[in-house]
């Protein structure tokens, strides 16, 4: 089984537990990408729900499939979100932000009663840190934020597409971190969520309730 197929497993199981009349937050990344065709395919044949995206990417996705979207503002609190991760460890702590999508990923995720994350078998880790932690700054003070996290020794690298600086859908920048021998990764988050014009991390320590990872030909639940 390749990892594209152990996605997809963890993502239609993710769909099974969506019910009518929910609201639903919908996760960025290329496994919740497998989920949200899976929920358009189900709102195809009756299902009714609202959904409010993470990106604009995953909003377009959405519309193409035809889930209804609303706004985070309409929808207050969501039922469930479902979403993607680059890498969880036995804590159930997550890095996420790979695709850049991590500010609206964690505020979609602080506002949803139940948070599920998807995943192929790749993404569990021991120790958090070997994918590279993304922290999403404001441009103002990028190059100082950068100047202080290279004294921290965390390595930080401005994210470039194309030779450009990467932009967010806010409009923000990215810099990826070298997190791999912090010890204490919860006051690592707090030194730098701290530090002004960081606006957000991608350590998204407590948020995640249920994590579905799809193994070989099969899905483990690992649950709080």
């Amino acid at each position: 089984m390749g990892l594209e197929q152990e996605k997809k497993m963890a993502a239609i199981k993710s769909v099974a537990l969506v019910k009518n009349g929910m609201l639903v937050g919908l996760g960025s990344g290329s496994t919740a990408a497998f989920m949200i065709l899976k929920l358009g395919e189900e709102v195809a044949k009756g299902l009714s729900i609202k959904g409010v995206p993470s990106s604009d990417a995953t909003a377009k996705l959405a519309r193409e499939v035809g889930i209804p979207l609303i706004s985070l503002e309409e929808a207050m609190k969501l039922d469930i979100n479902i979403d993607g991760a680059d890498e969880f460890d036995s804590s159930m702590q997550l890095i996420k932000g790979g695709g850049g999508a991590l500010l609206r990923e964690k505020i979609v995720a602080y506002n949803s009663k139940y948070n599920v994350i998807i995943a192929d078998s790749t993404k569990e880790v021991r120790r958090l840190g070997k994918f590279k932690l993304p922290i999403e700054t404001i441009p103002f003070a990028t190059k100082n934020i950068i100047g202080e996290l290279t004294e921290m020794g965390l390595k930080p690298k401005l994210r470039l597409v194309k030779g450009s600086p990467y932009k967010t859908d806010e409009e923000n920048l990215i810099v990826d971190l070298d997190i791999f021998e912090w010890d204490d990764i919860p006051n690592l988050n707090e030194m730098l969520i701290r530090i002004p014009g960081i606006v957000e991390t991608g350590l998204f320590l407590d948020s995640t309730d249920l994590i579905l990872v799809g193994k070989g030909d099969s899905v483990i639940k690992i649950e709080k």
